[in-house]
């Protein structure tokens, strides 16, 4: 008798274990989100170039003046489907916070960094990182010296391209828009020039050329002291 009654228990049990495993309760969520798309600003821009390195500015505010890493991240050449302009961009890992953000020049100029084979330094007189536009001393470094030739190799060939495009575009013009287009390129180029002269000028003054190496680091994995506040 006390084995029909352990048998039958059993038999209940097996039963609410089945019962449970087939259990599939469905709530209605309580808030509804919605799927967003979010823009990057990129959607009409044609990627020339994309590769991993670390950034630095020269901040001639500090006393004395020093190189700061700016982030690691991916450093692009954009080029507008229609304008035709090309920009440098770069965003930090993980946040993709922007670190550098200005239009690729004429007038800019890669130069090595203290002999580096793996890193360049050139100046721009109005770099949107910070939204509102102002001139940067910037210094870029590669994992290795064959990335850091690949980056230059793509940027002298945007520059060039920028600048046959500038030559070109007056000709389109009547007399009065080529005299204001001819007067408006005259303006950027002397802006940039007299910028590109202070900041030589600067480092000239404070005797850095040859001191102000970039710190070396493991540029494989992100460095914790970057400007994140910049």
């Amino acid at each position: 008798m006390a084995d029909t009654k352990e048998a039958q228990g059993e038999h209940d049990a097996s039963t609410e274990n089945v019962e449970d495993s087939n259990h599939d309760p469905h709530f209605e969520p309580i808030v509804s989100l919605p799927e967003q798309e979010i823009k990057t600003l990129e959607e009409d821009e044609e990627e020339l170039f994309k590769m991993r390195a670390k950034l630095f500015r020269f901040a001639s505010e500090n006393d004395p003046p020093e190189w700061k890493e700016r982030g690691t991240g991916d450093v692009k050449l954009l080029k507008h489907k229609e304008k035709g302009t090309i920009r440098l961009l770069m965003r930090r890992d993980k946040t993709l916070k922007i670190c550098a953000n200005h239009y690729v020049t004429p007038l800019m100029e890669l130069k090595p960094n203290a002999g580096s084979d793996r890193a360049w330094v050139w100046n721009t007189y109005a770099d949107y990182a910070d939204e509102a536009p102002k001139p940067e001393l910037l210094a870029i470094r590669f994992l290795n010296a064959e990335n850091a030739q690949k980056f230059k190799v793509k940027f002298e060939e945007c520059r060039n391209e920028v600048k046959n495009k500038q030559t070109k575009e007056p000709a389109k013009n009547d007399s009065a828009e080529k005299v204001t287009a001819e007067k408006v390129t005259a303006e950027k180029v002397t802006a940039e020039k007299v910028t590109a002269e202070k900041v030589t000028e600067k480092l000239e003054e404070l005797s850095v050329k040859e001191e102000n190496k970039l710190p070396e680091k493991n540029d494989e994995t992100p460095e914790k002291k970057t400007e994140e506040n910049q």
